[in-house]
């Protein structure tokens, strides 16, 4: 029963540039993580390791994905958001051991250029899990997202919204 597994520890990163808008990658299935036509953009998130900082945990991801170090801690969402995989008929998977996700999110500001972003070829020898990648309004994002992530993006307007579409 997928009600008797645990949450994964998770870090989102809403990741601003300065005119105030959020990066987001066209995003590609992985296992229970099921990607939608039509829904399949998402913000850059990714694993707690064990005894890991949540901002380290929050950079680490970000490299991991998409290349980027150059930023600046925003804020923290003070709450964890949590989400539930959809029903899941594929391969085996990692992630199968994990009902969902419980995430605590990290907004930082983006100080580098674009040229620094590569979601093809990102940062410490992780597989791309974007295959293109663009700069979003927040507010839009929850419906570009898979749906069962919808409620962790609305949370994430409310939490990081005053940061969102205002330039730096």
């Amino acid at each position: 029963m997928p009600e008797a597994l645990p949450y994964r520890p998770n870090v989102g990163i809403a990741l601003f540039n300065r005119a105030g808008r959020v990066l987001a990658g066209r995003a590609r299935s992985a296992g229970p993580e099921v990607v939608l036509a039509g829904h399949e953009w998402q913000m850059p998130q990714g694993g707690i390791d064990c005894n890991e900082a949540l901002v380290e945990a929050a950079k680490r991801e970000l490299f991991e994905e998409t290349n980027v170090r150059s930023v600046e801690l925003l804020k923290v969402s003070a709450a964890a958001w949590r989400y539930d995989f959809p029903p899941y008929d594929g391969p085996p998977h990692w992630l199968c051991a994990f009902r969902g996700q419980a995430q605590r999110w990290v907004a930082f500001r983006f100080l580098g250029s674009d040229d620094e972003i590569d979601v093809l070829a990102p940062g410490g020898g992780q597989p791309s899990e974007f295959s293109a990648w663009d700069w979003h309004g927040l507010a839009e994002l929850a419906g570009q997202v898979v749906p069962y992530k919808r409620a962790v993006y609305r949370a994430v307007l409310e939490a990081f919204g005053d940061l969102a579409d205002r330039p730096a």
